[in-house]
């Protein structure tokens, strides 16, 4: 068997997805997923991997990975390793289908067949228009109504924190994430944080803590834009309301700060989405010390690269999350991952995008039920693309063969 095309998928209305499949003279297909600068990592994929890939054994996956490595690039989430990531998740995806088994088995089994999950409380606009994480991309309106049909939940953390919580609750997810920071004066150099803004921004938390008491878990987002001192004023803000951890709380590309943050404040501290590579995560995890590791599979190295990450995390005793704020390829991926390592205590997923634009891209989701999630017995993922979309007239499709 060998590799014989490979297509990359884009569509205008989520400029930010792309989606690349790799077929074989067996015609069989595997489908991989990234997110941020689609254009970037579709121009890589074609000028730089395809012709390393094209011809090969697909089912080789360490030796393509070895052959995909750029030569700069090779760390961090940028276009390259992006690209990298999701031909990586397709060749999992294609090996399992070429054995006819879900690709949990090709990764050694389920240790449990479903999972907890905590939802990143995002609209279903999030950040859809292009690739930066500002409060201008947030897709927010500011609306009134209830939480029925559309899951506005980002409006909602800042406007009617408790409904909020209560409609998790109601669905029986018991931990969710939100950034209200972000939206403060100071975020956009994230330099320091006023008093008055830290008082603004720390209601939604104490909305909810008085509302609900500890029935929900909160975990705050920090984005990784603020400095050390900001940090350390904005942690010690949220002492009081006990979060579960403070995500990528300081510029991540400073992580060896971590240290500093984590003797100062007893919050516990997360992060780690926009590292990649093995070295990276190694350094995150054993000189910085972070005490919840996030690694996101389509932006930092792939299937590939997740499985041996959770298990230098896992070396370390500590416990690993898969980030899901992006696209269905990259949930389902994740829910894999998660549900066969064993340091995997839950799993990321984004309740506005499951339920509105999720369903209408692809047939196979994960299976979403009383705040835990599972997986169907599909042969690989589990998951394709819709074939409506390949009927769209504005479909971007480009091909190498």
């Amino acid at each position: 068997m060998k590799i014989t095309k490979i297509e990359t998928i884009r569509i205008p209305e989520h400029p930010n997805l792309i989606w690349v499949k790799i077929h074989t003279n067996e015609g069989i297909y595997g489908i991989g997923e990234t997110w941020f600068g689609a254009e970037a990592v579709e121009a890589d994929i074609h000028s730089r991997i395809a012709p390393i890939i094209i011809n090969q054994d697909p089912t080789k996956i360490e030796l393509i990975y070895s052959k995909m490595r750029p030569y700069i690039g090779f760390f961090g989430t940028g276009a390259e390793m992006r690209a990298l990531s999701a031909i990586d998740v397709a060749l999992w995806d294609l090996h399992a289908k070429i054995l006819n088994v879900p690709l949990y088995q090709v990764l050694g089994g389920q240790t449990r067949t479903s999972i907890k999950v905590y939802n990143t409380c995002a609209g279903p606009s999030y950040v859809s228009k292009n690739a930066d994480v500002r409060p201008e991309n947030f897709g927010t309106f500011h609306s009134k109504h209830k939480l029925k049909k559309v899951y506005e939940d980002l409006d909602m953390f800042m406007n009617n924190p408790e409904e909020l919580a209560a409609s998790l609750l109601d669905m029986g997810i018991k931990s969710m994430k939100i950034w209200p920071f972000d939206f403060a004066k100071g975020a956009l150099k994230g330099l320091s944080i006023s008093k008055d803004d830290l008082k603004k921004y720390i209601t939604p938390f104490k909305k909810i803590r008085k509302t609900h008491g500890n029935k929900i878990k909160i975990k705050a987002e920090l984005h990784g834009i603020w400095s050390l001192e900001a940090s350390k004023k904005i942690c010690r803000a949220l002492e009081e309301f006990e979060m579960d951890w403070v995500e990528d709380p300081i510029w991540m590309d400073n992580f060896y700060e971590i240290p500093k943050l984590a003797n100062y404040t007893n919050q516990p501290l997360a992060g780690g989405e926009t590292l990649g590579g093995l070295s990276q995560i190694s350094q995150l995890i054993e000189v910085a010390d972070i005490a919840f590791p996030i690694i996101d599979v389509t932006w930092g190295g792939g299937i590939t690269f997740a499985k041996k990450a959770a298990t230098i995390a896992e070396s370390k005793g500590k416990s690993i999350a898969f980030h899901d704020c992006s696209g269905p390829i990259t949930l389902a991926a994740s829910t894999h991952l998660a549900l066969t390592c064993q340091n995997v205590t839950e799993q990321e997923i984004t309740r506005s995008f499951f339920y509105d634009w999720y369903q209408n891209i692809v047939t196979g989701l994960p299976i979403l039920n009383n705040g835990m999630i599972s997986l169907n017995n599909n042969p690989g993922l589990g998951v394709d693309l819709n074939n409506e979309i390949f009927n769209s007239s504005s479909l971007l499709l480009r091909e190498y063969i």
